[in-house]
Order: structure tokens, then sequence, then C-alpha cells
């Protein structure tokens, strides 16, 4: 196996969002549960089997506003991921538990948590996958502080993955577009690929800004990247399909048989 689908998708929580003013109208949702939450994520979760890799944000691990149901392993089971994990980033139990999950056909060799740097509550998650021969893909899963000069901080810690991992695929809500300076700068400085100014996701019922980016490193190839048409949180899904250089292959495709999490 040398191609992998990847796709990152900010959730909102399962909240359906359709206009501006859903944001006020909505508000409660972020504090209380309601019972078309798990409606919601189920219909992201039919969208969800047709990746092999998932990288979501703004996901509940477990608390009052998700019913206490974590919606990580929700749509792992719904979706047949064998493997899933979850990097609770601010911990406001009972309340929230607002978290970075990852959902996958592959099972991670090693997943790691990284606190970015800025306030807290801002994370990239971090699993590798190994290759048949030696080496190994890493997937960053990240959510960025929606300050400038938080950001500017997080590119720096993100520049040095980028310098750790030879491959690596850098994928979520960056919360800037194009027109940041500092996203730009850390792209050109690891050589990463797949800055498209063109792929907006944000807001998911007008889009108008590229606030979500897969990003890759440039030994792979990105066969194919597109934004999906499927309003069900304030943000698109984004969708890239990438393979190995030539002689790699993936040491193993997990069998969707079960939910684990691969690090208790």
């Amino acid at each position: 196996m040398r191609q992998l689908n990847l796709l990152s998708y900010n959730v909102q929580a399962g909240i359906y969002s359709r206009r501006y003013s859903d944001y006020f109208t909505n508000s409660w949702k972020h504090l209380l549960p309601h019972s078309e939450r798990l409606i919601n994520l189920a219909r992201i979760a039919q969208l969800l089997q047709r990746f092999d890799v998932v990288g979501l944000q703004e996901v509940d691990a477990g608390s009052l506003r998700s019913a206490y149901v974590d919606q990580i392993q929700y749509l792992a089971r719904q979706g047949a991921f064998p493997h899933w994990y979850r990097q609770v980033n601010r911990n406001l139990a009972p309340f929230a538990q607002h978290s970075n999950g990852l959902l996958s056909r592959l099972r991670p060799q090693r997943v790691s948590e990284h606190r970015l740097p800025g306030l807290p509550g801002r994370g990239v998650m971090v699993a590798e996958f190994p290759f048949e021969q030696e080496g190994r893909l890493a997937v960053g899963i990240v959510h960025l502080a929606l300050g400038w000069r938080a950001r500017r901080r997080q590119f720096s810690y993100l520049l040095e993955l980028a310098e750790a991992y030879p491959y690596l695929v850098l994928m979520g809500d960056f919360n800037c577009g194009c027109g940041s300076k500092g996203l730009r700068a850390m792209v050109v400085d690891s050589g990463m690929r797949g800055l498209d100014c063109e792929r907006k996701t944000f807001p998911s019922w007008r889009p108008r800004h590229n606030l979500d980016h897969i990003l890759v490193s440039r030994p792979l190839r990105v066969i194919s990247a597109e934004v999906i048409d499927y309003a069900l949180s304030d943000h698109l899904p984004l969708s890239t399909t990438i393979e190995l250089p030539e002689g790699l292959r993936f040491a193993e495709l997990g069998v969707p048989r079960r939910v684990a999490n691969p690090l208790v």
C-alpha cells in the first residue's frame, strides 16, 4: 500500500451551522447537550468512511455538552475505524473537553501529543506510521491559535517538526490563510506543499477563507486535493490523496473489526 486518502475536518463539536446568526442562536449548544448533535455526527461519519486517516478538530472527548459521549470514539465506531486517539487540549470537565481527534485504518506505531506555544488550549497530535522498509510517515493534526502572535510561535514549532520528520503531513484548522506571512514562511522554510489559496473552507455556507490546510513534505506526491461540499459544521472538510515515493510501502493495513485506542 503506497497511497493514503486523508481528510481534515473541524466538526464544531457536532453543531450544525447554516448562517452567521447561528453563532448566536446556537451558542447554548457549546455548553449544553442537544438531540440533534448525534444525528449530525452520524451524517459526518458517513463521509469519513471513505478515508484512511482522518484528522478532527473541535471534537469533544466526552462532557456535559456532548451528553458524555466521546465524539472521537463515536465517529470511529460509526465509520468503522479500528484505531482512534484523542488529544484533549482544553479540559473544562465536566462542561467541555475540547480536543483533536485521529481516526485511522492503519495502526500507528506511536502517537505523541505536543502542546503548542501560546495560551493553553492548542496542540498538535502526531501519529507515526511505519514503512515496510526503514522510515515512517508522520501525520500531525493541528488546531492553531486565533491570534497571529501566538500562531507565529506555533509555526516555529511546526517547522521543528518538519525538520524532525522527512515524511510529514500537517493537517487541520490553521485559523489563517494564504495572507498569513507566518504560514507562508513556514511552508517555504520547511519545503512543504499543499498551500492553495483557492481551497476555501470557511464559512461552510459561503466559503471565503482558506483556514484549513493539508500540507505535505516534498518527498510525498499529492495525487488529488479538494474541498468537499459537506456543510454540517461551520467549516467544510478538506481531502487529499498522497502517494509514497517509489520503493516505499506502509507496513500494515488495519482491518476495521473493532475500535481500539492504540496507546492505552
